[in-house]
């Protein structure tokens, strides 16, 4: 059997495995990984680093399937390469409580690197992916003992690159020149609505370029010798690379291929096994896998085995070199805090006029910063309205990879996604921050890290109607409810500089999901309290025996403060809960929760600048916003929108 007949069964293999998953399923997409297989081939066989027994081997390469709906193709790279998904698995595709979904899922799949699915979202935290290995190998890497040497493979598509995340990802990786990027583009030309010609007809070469990228092309996406030229010469390249790879859709299939057709439904049983005569390819037993092609393939264990142990070597020599960069770069690779790293959480004395919690942020960070030497991050060009930066750190930029504040520029849906791909990375804890009003633009990017259970913290300051003339387009109402309303997103909106600083520990601390931190651009009152943001809400002040409740979050807590001292003045009784985070205090016990909220305690009023749908769960009645804000001053804002002492108090004593 000659090595080319061999590999031309390995990719035939790659493209029946998934496309006799798609037709068992009754659902999905074969033409991605018919058209592809050869590019995903390459990329495996003869460049990937990995090692399928240790998925999480930190000198590892990674790859990301952007296009997740052709994710029957990475399932069958993951089984026949020797990672822990056994055959059944793929038989079982987008099933029940499989492993395999109908897009790839991180931390479900051993293998997976990124959740893929929404397209742009692979490509964009691929560039987060790079940002973090150039800073860990700024930071670490010394001359001869280069640790830290990734690249960042990925299959990305037209849908990828129609989608506007893409291309603010792609602007950021050309400036940054992350030549760690290595994109396979899909280039055949079909959507699922049907010719590329119908709505993308621009000179994608000449785009990429102007980013700053190196633009290579491959005209048949078949040849694996023209892929793996191609692929060695990206290497070689400090920009990032793209190549262009013309396949075509549903490779093989006679009647089928090249069409959209091919693109998001099964095949059939009579269109697959035309594929299969067509390509030489037994029809049945469905899901066949050579012997030699199966033994071909698991080399990679091996190898992948060898590849660990040199990499373990290497490191062990570079910490007997340089042992404090050793062991400190374990130490973050691992995920591990520095002992003693909360003692540097500042504490702000109680003061009347206080500051903006944005300000007491940008304090924290930098309280931190020195004792966290992986905190890094930066804004979406508004770094000086953020406090975002880190004192004493250049930019991260190229030809200064080691520094820890980043521009992201006006390209805040790339930030999330940049964010996520740095967080899933490691040994880095990243931070990006914008207004809470644009959230609405990288949506996608904070419910991915929600989803996949990627430990990013978004910062969204301009919290609320408080942020005064610049009026309704920048003042978010709906905003911070619909952010709550994301599973596995804690939300945390602190009332004083205090809290901010308890907000900060809870986000560091949190290693299975993303945190929010919703600040304000207005001075707060510092307050007296025992700030117990971990619990999500605690009793702030009770005023004598409680006959109500008074609760709220951020900047409305040292409102009901004030109104339930009046309240106090002519003898009612009055409970003051500060309330940061609803999904820290469901995490909290029955007992908790009843201690801070007595069942036999229903006059309750709930009191936060912003939508109020949702607090009917805690409390009676609410003083809330259920219209757009306005330009002027923030003082006034609030008084036209009922935010004053004299409104709680008549709104309290009607409960």
């Amino acid at each position: 059997m000659t090595t080319e007949n061999l590999q031309t069964r390995a990719i035939n293999a790659l493209r029946f495995l998934s496309a006799d998953g798609v037709q068992k399923a009754n659902s999905g997409h074969p033409g991605l990984p018919m058209g592809g297989a050869a590019m995903a081939y390459t990329i495996w066989t003869r460049h990937l680093r990995h090692n399928p027994r240790n998925p999480k081997w930190a000198g590892r390469d990674r790859f990301i399937l952007s296009g997740g709906h052709g994710s029957m193709l990475l399932y069958s790279l993951l089984h026949l390469t020797g990672y822990d998904l056994p055959l059944d698995e793929l038989k079982n595709f987008r099933q029940w409580g499989s492993l395999t979904p109908g897009h790839p899922e991180y931390g479900l799949t051993p293998g997976v690197e990124l959740t893929t699915g929404p397209l742009g979202q692979g490509f964009s935290s691929g560039v987060g992916m790079a940002i973090a290995a150039s800073h860990l190998a700024a930071t670490f890497n010394q001359r001869g003992h280069e640790i830290i040497d990734p690249f960042i493979y990925a299959i990305v598509t037209d849908g990828d690159l129609m989608e506007g995340v893409a291309s603010e990802a792609a602007s950021l990786a050309g400036h940054l020149s992350l030549g760690r990027l290595i994109y396979l583009y899909d280039d055949n030309h079909i959507s699922i609505d049907g010719s590329t010609d119908l709505a993308f007809t621009e000179d994608r070469a000449a785009r990429f370029s102007s980013y700053g990228w190196q633009v290579l092309r491959v005209e048949d996406g078949n040849d694996v010798e023209a892929i793996d030229r191609a692929i060695q010469e990206a290497k070689l390249d400090p920009r990032p690379s793209i190549i262009m790879c013309r396949t075509i859709i549903g490779f093989g299939a006679p009647n089928r291929q090249g069409t959209s057709k091919a693109h998001g439904e099964p095949l059939g049983d009579e269109e697959l096994n035309a594929a299969k005569d067509n390509l030489g390819w037994p029809k049945e037993p469905r899901f066949f896998i050579p012997d030699d092609v199966l033994e071909f393939y698991r080399k990679a264990v091996d190898k992948g085995r060898e590849l660990e142990y040199d990499w373990k070597m290497k490191f062990e020599a570079y910490s007997r070199l340089y042992p404090a960069l050793g062991s400190e770069l374990q130490r973050r690779l691992k995920g591990e805090l520095p002992e003693g790293w909360e003692s540097t959480l500042p504490t702000f004395p109680v003061d009347a006029k206080g500051m903006a919690t944005r300000a007491a942020s940008g304090k924290v960070i930098n309280a931190l910063a020195p004792k966290l030497p992986e905190l890094i991050g930066g804004s979406a060009d508004l770094a000086p309205s953020n406090n975002t930066k880190i004192d004493g750190s250049p930019a991260f930029q190229k030809g200064s990879y080691e520094g820890r504040n980043f521009h992201f520029g006006v390209r805040e849906h790339a930030m999330g996604s940049a964010l996520n791909g740095m967080a899933v990375f490691g040994g880095v804890i990243p931070y990006g921050a914008t207004f809470l009003v644009f959230a609405d633009y990288m949506r996608a990017a904070v419910r991915l890290a929600a989803l996949s259970h990627y430990p990013s913290i978004f910062i969204f300051t301009h919290d609320s109607v408080g942020l005064g003339e610049d009026g309704p387009t920048h003042q978010p109402v709906e905003h911070l409810m619909s952010l709550r309303l994301i599973p596995n997103l804690v939300v945390i909106r602190p009332a004083d500089a205090n809290e901010t600083a308890a907000a900060w520990k809870v986000a560091i601390e949190r290693r299975n999901g993303p945190t929010v931190l919703a600040l304000t651009r207005q001075n707060l009152p510092t307050l007296e309290s025992s700030a117990q943001v971990e619990k999500g809400a605690y009793v702030l002040k009770d005023f004598g025996t409680p006959e109500m409740i008074l609760m709220a979050s951020g900047s409305e807590v040292s409102l009901i403060l004030e109104a339930a001292q009046k309240l106090a003045d002519e003898g009612r009784g009055v409970r003051v809960v500060s309330f940061p985070s609803w999904e820290l205090f469901e995490k909290q016990d029955e007992a908790y929760r009843e201690s801070v909220l007595p069942k036999n305690l229903q006059k309750r009023l709930a009191v936060e600048a912003g939508a109020g749908t949702g607090w009917e769960r805690y409390a009676k009645s609410s003083i809330s916003i259920e219209r757009y804000g306005a330009s002027a001053p923030a003082k006034i804002i609030f008084e036209k929108l009922g935010f004053t002492v004299e409104n709680v108090v008549a709104k309290a004593k009607g409960l």
